[in-house]
């Protein structure tokens, strides 16, 4: 997805991602990591969560990722 396409609405938080698509914020920051999604620089505002967050994310890119997204069991420690 071109960033050209993007709305300021389609920008979310990693904890408004993970409410709208049920990844796991962990996920969701390996993805950015790896360069399969995009990294936004935070409006500087607060989250509503008590934390200013300074990292955004591409709502329709996640979603699009989300669509093939199977969870994995969880190793025996």
């Amino acid at each position: 997805m071109e960033p050209i396409k993007l709305f300021s609405y389609d920008l979310v938080y990693e904890h408004e991602a993970t409410e709208a698509t049920g990844i796991p914020g962990t996920v969701i920051r390996q993805w950015a990591s790896r360069g399969q999604i995009r990294r936004y620089d935070g409006n500087g505002k607060y989250s509503g969560l008590g934390h200013e967050y300074k990292t955004m994310y591409a709502l329709p890119e996640i979603q699009e990722r989300a669509a093939g997204y199977k969870p994995r069991a969880k190793r025996a420690a």
